[in-house]
């Protein structure tokens, strides 16, 4: 059985695999409010992972089932927004789906970014499912 979103050959290093497991560790404010309320499939039943490697990447959310990444950026973003905006292209290119909030959106107006998340949810649950391709098979191909 297929199963969409799952990224197929590719190589996480060792580096890559502790640096998500240190960044989970070490969340941001925003971020573990959010997870709080993404954890457990909170939000509507959908599943989400924190710290997610997607294609060399780590994203911070994750719904596999949506292939749904949802950022979250502080101060540190700003000094790569440039990175960012190539990185959120590279991804949307492969069929994922990006939805960005700031830290600030999340600490003063969690309501709301819940909600924008829970339309996003609905708004994906009812589209037909994107799988990306495999290595070597069509545009989703990334050159390293």
């Amino acid at each position: 059985m297929t199963q969409k979103f799952i990224v197929r050959g590719q190589n996480v290093t060792r580096e890559k695999v502790h640096l998500a497991k240190e960044m989970r560790q070490n969340m941001t404010r925003a971020e573990k409010i959010l997870w709080q309320n993404l954890r457990v499939n909170q939000l509507e039943g959908w599943h989400f992972r924190r710290q997610q490697i997607i294609n060399g990447f780590i994203v911070d959310f994750y719904c596999h089932a949506l292939g749904l990444i949802i950022e979250v950026d502080g101060e540190f973003h700003e000094l790569q927004e440039k990175e960012d905006q190539d990185r959120e292209l590279t991804l949307k290119t492969q069929g994922f789906h990006v939805i960005r909030f700031q830290n600030e959106e999340i600490l003063n107006q969690l309501p709301k970014v819940l909600e924008q998340i829970k339309t996003a949810c609905k708004q994906l649950s009812n589209q037909p499912p994107y799988s990306p391709p495999l290595k070597g098979e069509g545009s989703g191909e990334r050159s390293e």
